[in-house]
Protein backbone atom coordinates (compact mmCIF):
# COMPACT_ATOMS: atom_id res chain seq x y z
CA UNK A 1 0.00 0.00 0.00
CA UNK A 2 3.06 2.45 0.70
CA UNK A 3 4.63 1.34 -2.42
CA UNK A 4 1.42 2.31 -4.45
CA UNK A 5 1.26 5.66 -2.72
CA UNK A 6 4.49 6.64 -3.24
CA UNK A 7 4.35 6.08 -7.28
CA UNK A 8 0.92 7.84 -7.41
CA UNK A 9 2.51 10.83 -6.10
CA UNK A 10 5.49 10.45 -8.29
CA UNK A 11 3.29 10.46 -10.84
CA UNK A 12 1.26 13.27 -10.33
CA UNK A 13 4.37 15.32 -9.47
CA UNK A 14 5.76 14.25 -13.06
CA UNK A 15 2.82 15.52 -14.86
CA UNK A 16 3.55 19.06 -13.54
CA UNK A 17 7.29 18.84 -15.25
CA UNK A 18 5.97 18.84 -18.32
CA UNK A 19 3.22 22.08 -18.02
CA UNK A 20 4.19 25.01 -19.84
CA UNK A 21 5.16 27.37 -17.28
CA UNK A 22 2.81 30.55 -17.54
CA UNK A 23 4.67 33.52 -19.63
CA UNK A 24 5.50 36.46 -17.73
CA UNK A 25 3.20 39.91 -18.77
CA UNK A 26 4.50 42.02 -20.93
CA UNK A 27 5.56 45.19 -18.87
CA UNK A 28 3.01 48.27 -18.90
CA UNK A 29 3.45 50.78 -21.79
CA UNK A 30 5.28 54.40 -19.96
CA UNK A 31 4.58 57.89 -20.45
CA UNK A 32 7.29 59.92 -19.12
CA UNK A 33 6.54 63.29 -18.12
CA UNK A 34 9.42 65.87 -18.70
CA UNK A 35 9.21 69.47 -18.19
CA UNK A 36 6.68 69.54 -15.56
CA UNK A 37 7.36 73.17 -13.19
CA UNK A 38 7.96 72.69 -9.72
CA UNK A 39 4.51 72.09 -7.58
CA UNK A 40 2.55 71.02 -10.33
CA UNK A 41 0.59 67.83 -10.90
CA UNK A 42 0.60 65.04 -13.45
CA UNK A 43 -3.11 63.82 -14.30
CA UNK A 44 -3.83 60.81 -16.86
CA UNK A 45 -7.16 60.51 -17.95
CA UNK A 46 -8.16 63.27 -15.22
CA UNK A 47 -6.80 60.73 -12.30
CA UNK A 48 -3.48 62.32 -10.41
CA UNK A 49 -0.82 60.13 -10.74
CA UNK A 50 2.80 60.50 -9.81
CA UNK A 51 3.91 62.66 -7.30
CA UNK A 52 3.79 66.60 -7.03
CA UNK A 53 6.88 67.84 -9.41
CA UNK A 54 9.39 69.11 -6.75
CA UNK A 55 12.13 70.05 -9.23
CA UNK A 56 11.59 71.83 -12.29
CA UNK A 57 12.35 69.69 -15.62
CA UNK A 58 12.63 66.24 -13.47
CA UNK A 59 11.21 63.10 -15.49
CA UNK A 60 8.38 61.16 -14.10
CA UNK A 61 7.61 57.56 -15.60
CA UNK A 62 4.59 56.49 -15.37
CA UNK A 63 2.87 52.84 -16.04
CA UNK A 64 -0.59 53.16 -18.18
CA UNK A 65 -2.69 50.59 -19.58
CA UNK A 66 -2.30 51.05 -23.91
CA UNK A 67 -4.53 53.32 -25.53
CA UNK A 68 -6.08 56.73 -25.83
CA UNK A 69 -4.95 58.99 -22.81
CA UNK A 70 -5.64 62.40 -21.78
CA UNK A 71 -2.21 64.01 -20.07
CA UNK A 72 -2.60 66.99 -17.93
CA UNK A 73 -0.22 69.42 -15.80
CA UNK A 74 -1.79 71.41 -13.12
CA UNK A 75 -0.93 74.45 -10.89
CA UNK A 76 -3.89 73.59 -8.23
CA UNK A 77 -6.96 73.76 -10.26
CA UNK A 78 -5.09 75.50 -13.44
CA UNK A 79 -4.00 73.35 -16.23
CA UNK A 80 -1.14 74.43 -18.02
CA UNK A 81 -0.44 71.72 -20.21
CA UNK A 82 -2.66 69.49 -21.90
CA UNK A 83 -1.93 66.23 -24.33
CA UNK A 84 -3.79 63.78 -25.77
CA UNK A 85 -1.83 61.21 -26.84
CA UNK A 86 -1.65 57.26 -27.89
CA UNK A 87 0.48 54.83 -26.59
CA UNK A 88 0.76 51.30 -27.92
CA UNK A 89 0.99 47.89 -25.60
CA UNK A 90 4.46 47.97 -26.27
CA UNK A 91 5.47 51.61 -26.29
CA UNK A 92 7.16 54.59 -24.30
CA UNK A 93 6.08 58.11 -25.05
CA UNK A 94 7.82 60.85 -24.35
CA UNK A 95 5.44 64.06 -23.35
CA UNK A 96 7.65 67.13 -23.07
CA UNK A 97 5.43 70.19 -21.29
CA UNK A 98 5.20 73.37 -22.81
CA UNK A 99 3.62 75.51 -20.69
CA UNK A 100 0.29 77.19 -21.82
CA UNK A 101 0.29 74.94 -24.96
CA UNK A 102 -2.46 72.49 -25.80
CA UNK A 103 -1.93 69.51 -28.35
CA UNK A 104 -4.49 67.68 -29.23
Amino acid sequence: MKIFLILALAGLSACSWFHPRPKAAPPLPELIVTGAPAGSAIFIDDVQTGQIAEVNGKPQVLSVAAGMHVVEVRAGSTVIYREQTYVSSSDNRVINVLSGVHRE
